[in-house]
């Protein structure tokens, strides 16, 4: 049997930051020092139902977490450029 270097806890933040938060496979594994290989297993293994859950379900669930951080990134994106849009028009005034 294998020991894995890397705690649960490690690996249910690299996940989360890839499903959660929006980010690339490949931008997590480097910041993280992970190969991707290696964080492609982990997402797949996050996304096995566990239990009663059909497939399905838990798929869409993952869907959800990922748009719902996709649009919080997003408004965080568009609530700078409001800021920074502000900014520019106060200063060529």
């Amino acid at each position: 049997m294998r020991v894995s270097r890397f705690t649960a806890e490690f690996r249910a933040e690299a996940i989360k930051q890839v499903i959660d938060r929006g980010h690339s496979v490949v931008d997590v594994s480097k910041r993280l020092g992970v190969s991707d290989k290696s964080l492609y297993l982990w997402l797949k293994q996050a996304k096995e139902p566990k239990g009663a859950i059909s497939s399905d379900i838990a798929t869409l669930k993952l869907e959800v977490s990922r748009l719902k951080a996709e649009l919080k990134r997003a408004s965080e994106e568009r609530d700078i450029l409001k800021k920074a849009a502000a900014y520019f028009a106060r200063a060529s005034e």
